[in-house]
């Protein structure tokens, strides 16, 4: 290869030749460069070998093109102007500080640079009339002549350590170096032609421009400090009522509300969506429609359109909001049951998927099980990339979950919600891979609730966790008590004359069995659930087919069989737990329909349709011949549906089938003879000494809310009489159809005419949620809910501002000693509302006693309930602004890399001691980090970087210890293997989720390489990439399916690349923009994080 050329492969270096010419040229005397693009980590590296050179010019190209055409907007012609050359090169300068590696090595050579600048060694100058393209280097001799050395190196490097070839860079380099007399002649001759046109930068300049960056200020820990807090809350400083536009008239500017709206704002835009989770009655619909509006406005209002998804109950509430606002005009409106027709484009009412720039998801807690098909439909819709061109750029659509329960169940429920706005594998959050930090603690959990006695301190640790490490980036949320803390939430609440309701401590209801019932109760009990007693075949028919059989039809047969029986399990013990009544109905209903199946055996049809109620269709009057041809064209399309054989079942199927019938036979024969209902009597005996007492119950109004539509039936005909009291009975058959007589009867706020026709109100949870009951301050829970935060979302319903009663009380039924044994109701119950507690705090105690109110991390220890501490600091640091607005300006404008150095004596604890704090941020996110003298790297939640910044405005910094640097750099690295390392982390089969993500990655690689079709490979491809980043949760379940069915020869190989084709169409795999956009990530990954502040603290 000719050594003229130079393409910074291996030895083949722009360095290199640079080092032989300055070391092997005989009287090197000048050397000139001119670069359009200068670090000065590239005149570092030659630094070393310029040290003799008598004659060093710098000629920089700066991007002149901006102040050309201000030239041109003022119709004057462009000659270059000194000053704001200057100005451009401070730029420059500034920016080459900030992105220099951060070392004591390097900030040594940026001092010795402007020192050799001010000692008249190097001339600096940048050329202000010129685009400088070209890049060039002489080395000359004091006197050039034809018989004299010298070089020419030109190309396309640039001054800076990649253009050298030092430093890896994507781009490739060209260039070649020239040594004959006219070659360097002619750019000797260039250069100085450009020389004398440019503006020189003078000395004074440069230690001026040093004293714009780091390096050449001093900062007190207490600048610093207020520097976190600056940075941090960004624009939240500014309480600007405008930045939520007019709102209408009936509606004030409320702090707490502008204060949700640019908080929330903020989590849209760093990490396309967030939890709008303030608790019942705080108003978050008003403040999702001011984030909406304010979006319109940073969007663009000609290019916004927003969807909003609600259940069905919520849709009045929904439109007249926006239409208050004057925003219905960009939105569309959809319930959570149609999101389907949505993506098939059937509606010609609703726009396409990829056109929404906004989603709203109200009760989005529905949204938990990511196996469900609304989950997969709606998170199909929020990560479809956005098609718009509003001024909010980027492909990803912008999400605002709301609900007041995020957290039902489990702590899946955070994580899968979280993935409707996030990638599992590429976050923007702190925790870049949330499927690794889920998985352990998701594992964990289970184990300890699988235990008889399940260890709520460790549950509450677990949760406090997931708090710290994600509730708090991507959450809003405020309680009633943090309202009546903050001065300006006070004043807010007394301009609007707002009481909030107390809280009563709450009031158990025990209810006692006779000996007689109490036996009964206990063997009805043990039937339900000893394993030698009634085991429910009827719902296990598939797990007893012929194995070929089952193979060929049904996926995890047994398994499924099993977990279908469980909860019928659990649901006959509920039943039981409701109502005597409504227990009858249910066990008569089981018995009924294992006599079906056991009718079909003898007529040889046995009838297997997931599709179809069958016993329903029964019941409406279906003849069997009819729900056979049901079952028949069902069939085509989905073969589970299915008419078997009695031979097709394994022999103790049937024999399973009998003795279960008989048993419940047996339990319905005794259960029909009990007359008494002790429960009942109960509540009847609280109803006359309690429940509607005067200085209880000041408005004759009551709530009952049950589980069982059955049990309020029941209760609604036994209580129909009772003291003249209008019974009102709801469920989800009339809800819809007389739902303004619950609003004038028990809604406080209802705007029209009340009505006092009905005082007790008999409800399922289809009330739980979207309406005020709060003419009423008393509910009964004459059940508990499996979801145990249910009980939350009731209570909410009359815990509301506005509530008539001062005084809130709660009367809860407890289970039975009995059922609860076997369905641990109550320690379910109370595990899940220690969790919610826990990670996202509460108001009051909702279902016992035990429940911890423990404060939430966010907020201050020692404070009063449950202040936010965020708001602490968000209010420190607006209080300095307006006391000191020139100060705030000052430390605002501070540079990258401010840092300062503390006495030890000032550290809050002994771990801060010869440690040092970094704030890191980049494009994805933003990390806080601890770097003991170990150099192990500990992260920080925003709350521990505030309270060890935290400094006194009279403290004096120190000098900068030489191994803060290397901590820095320790911090860096925990930066970046935490990201680049999520992205390329290598799949394990310790969970579940790995494992499928896995098999489906193999199956695809696999595929590709055998398939023909181009189109395939680029599916496979795409597709790949989507299941890497975790972007749709049930892509690589689909992915496996495919494989089961290609390995069962269900279809054949080129049948499979269509519908590999297919799945990659559904989930817009093909895009091209998002192709591009993951290329640009790849390039991006490359890229360090800003250090935006460091404190290290010594001796």
């Amino acid at each position: 290869m000719s050594t003229k050329f130079f393409t910074n492969n291996e030895e083949n270096t722009v360095f290199q030749k640079f080092k032989g010419i300055l070391e092997n040229m005989k009287d090197v005397y000048a050397f000139h460069a001119v670069a359009g693009y200068f670090r000065s980590s590239g005149y570092f590296a030659l630094q070393e070998y310029l040290k003799d050179i008598k004659d060093i010019k710098i000629l920089v190209g700066i991007n002149v093109d901006q102040m050309f055409a201000e030239a041109q907007r003022k119709g004057l012609l462009y000659f270059g102007d000194e000053e704001k050359t200057k100005q451009e090169f401070l730029k420059w300068f500034i920016q080459d500080l900030e992105e220099a590696k951060y070392s004591e090595k390097v900030e040594n050579g940026v001092l010795d640079f402007i020192q050799d600048l001010i000692d008249g060694r190097i001339e600096v100058r940048a050329h202000n009339s010129k685009a400088i393209h070209a890049k060039f280097y002489l080395f000359l001799p004091e006197k050039h002549t034809e018989h004299s050395d010298g070089w020419v190196l030109m190309g396309s490097s640039n001054l800076t350590e990649a253009g050298l070839g030092i430093k890896k860079s994507p781009n490739y380099e060209l260039n070649i170096a020239l040594k004959d007399y006219d070659d360097v002649q002619f750019t000797k001759g260039e250069f100085q032609m450009l020389w004398d046109k440019s503006t020189l930068i003078l000395p004074s300049d440069i230690q001026d421009f040093k004293n714009k960056t780091h390096i050449g200020q001093k900062f007190t820990p207490f600048e610093i400090y207020l520097k976190l807090l600056i940075e941090y809350f960004g624009k939240n400083i500014d309480y600007d009522p405008d930045t939520v536009g007019d709102l209408p008239k009936t509606f004030k500017k409320l702090s707490y509300q502008i204060d949700a709206v640019n908080e929330g704002f903020q989590m849209l835009m760093e990490h396309n969506g967030f939890f709008l989770a303030d608790v019942v009655g705080l108003g978050k619909t008003v403040v999702a429609s001011m984030i909406a509006k304010r979006f319109i406005v940073a969007n663009g209002s000609l290019n916004t359109k927003i969807l909003v998804v609600y259940p069905p109950a919520l849709e009045k509430n929904w439109k007249s909001t926006f239409r208050q606002f004057g925003i219905d005009r960009h939105t569309k409106f959809i319930t959570n049951g149609r999101l389907e027709k949505l993506l098939k484009e059937e509606d010609i009412n609703y726009w396409k998927k990829e056109d929404y720039d906004l989603i709203l998801v109200d009760e989005a807690h529905k949204y938990r099980n990511h196996t469900s098909q609304s989950f997969g439909y709606l998170q199909r819709i929020c990560k479809a990339p956005r098609n718009g061109d509003g001024l909010v750029k980027g492909k990803n659509k912008k999400i605002i979950l709301i609900s007041a329960t995020p957290l039902n169940n489990r702590p899946q429920d955070l994580y899968y919600q979280l993935l409707l706005f996030q990638d599992a594998r590429r976050s923007t959050l702190p925790i870049t891979n949330l499927q690794s930090f889920f998985g352990p603690i998701i594992r964990e959990y289970r184990d300890i609730i699988k235990d008889e006695d399940p260890d709520i301190t460790r549950i509450r640790e677990l949760y406090q966790t997931i708090r710290e490490k994600i509730i708090s980036q991507i959450t809003v949320r405020r309680t009633r008590r943090d309202l009546k803390n903050y001065p300006k939430y006070i004043d807010d609440l007394k301009e609007q004359g707002i009481v909030f309701p107390e809280i009563a401590p709450l009031k158990p209801v025990i209810y006692d069995l006779d000996a007689k019932l109490g036996k009964l109760f206990y063997q009805t009990v043990f039937y339900l659930t000893d394993s030698d007693k009634i085991n429910y075949f009827r719902y296990q028919a598939i797990a007893y087919l012929n194995e070929d059989l089952r193979e060929t039809y049904y996926d995890q047969a047994v398994l499924v069989s099993g977990a279908l029986a469980g909860i019928m399990k659990t649901l006959m013990i509920k039943r039981l737990e409701s109502s005597f009544h409504s227990f009858r109905i249910t066990l008569n209903n089981l018995l009924v329909s294992s006599e079906r199946m056991i009718k079909m055996f003898e007529n040889d049809k046995v009838l297997i349709a997931p599709d179809l109620n069958i016993n329903q269709l029964i019941e409406k009057g279906f003849s069997m011949e009819e729900i056979e041809g049901l079952i028949a064209e069902l069939s085509i399309e989905n073969p589970k549906n299915n008419i078997f054989k009695a031979d097709d079942f394994e022999e103790e199927f049937l024999i399973g089938l009998k003795k279960d019938r008989n048993l419940l036979r047996e339990l319905l024969d005794d259960w029909n003879k009990v007359k008494g209902d002790p429960k009942l009597d109960k509540l009847i005996d609280a109803l006359d000494n309690e429940l509607f007492n005067k200085e209880i119950n000041p408005t004759g109004q009551l709530i009952i809310f049950t589980e069982s539509n059955d049990t309020a039936n029941y209760l609604a005909e036994k209580l129909e009489s009772y003291d003249d009291k209008g019974v009102l009975k709801i469920s989800s058959e009339n809800r819809k159809k007389i739902f303004e007589t619950i609003q004038k009867n028990f809604d406080a706020n209802y705007p029209g005419k009340r009505e006092d026709k009905y005082q007790i109100l008999i409800t399922t949870d289809v009330l739980a949620e979207g309406v005020n009951l709060h003419r009423s301050n008393v509910l009964v829970n004459y059940d508990t809910p499996w979801n145990a935060t249910r009980l939350m979302q009731r209570t909410g319903r009359i815990n509301r501002i506005g509530s008539v009663a001062g005084v809130i009380y709660n009367y809860n039924f407890y289970p039975s000693p009995h059922g609860d044994q076997e369905i641990k109701l109550y320690q379910n119950a109370l595990v899940k509302l220690q969790g919610f507690h826990t990670a996202f705090g509460e108001d009051t105690q909702v279902f016992t006693h035990e429940e911890l109110l423990e404060q939430f991390e966010l907020f201050k220890e020692g404070m009063p309930d449950e202040e936010d501490k965020r708001l602490l600091y968000l209010r420190f640091i607006r209080e300095f602004k307006d006391s000191n607005p020139k100060e705030f300006k000052r430390i605002q404008k501070f540079p990258l890399k401010a840092r300062t150095s503390r006495n030890n004596e000032f550290a809050k604890d002994n771990d801060i001691k010869n440690s040092t704090l970094i704030f890191l941020k980049s494009p994805y996110k933003m990390e806080f980090y601890k770097v003991n003298k170990e150099h192990i790297v500990l992260p920080l939640s925003f709350l521990e970087a505030a309270n060890l910044f935290e400094a006194k405005a009279n403290e004096l910094s120190l000098d900068i210890p030489t191994e803060h640097f290397s901590q820095v750099q320790a911090a860096l690295n925990e930066f970046d293997n935490d990201f680049l390392g999520a992205s390329n982390e290598v799949v394990t089969t310790t969970d579940k989720a790995d494992a499928i993500t896995a098999q489906a990655k193999k199956f695809l690689r696999d595929f590709k390489a055998i398939t023909r079709n181009a189109n395939t490979k680029k599916a496979a491809d795409a597709l790949m990439v989507l299941i890497d980043k975790g972007t749709f949760t049930p892509l690589p379940n689909e992915i496996r399916k495919l494989k089961r069915q290609i390995d069962k020869k269900t279809f054949t190989y080129g049948q499979a690349d269509n519908l590999i084709i297919g799945i990659a169409e559904k989930y817009d795999a093909f895009d091209n923009d998002l192709e591009k956009e993951d290329f640009e990530v790849e390039i991006e990954l490359n890229i360090s994080p800003e250090i935006v502040i460091t404190e290290t603290f010594k001796q």
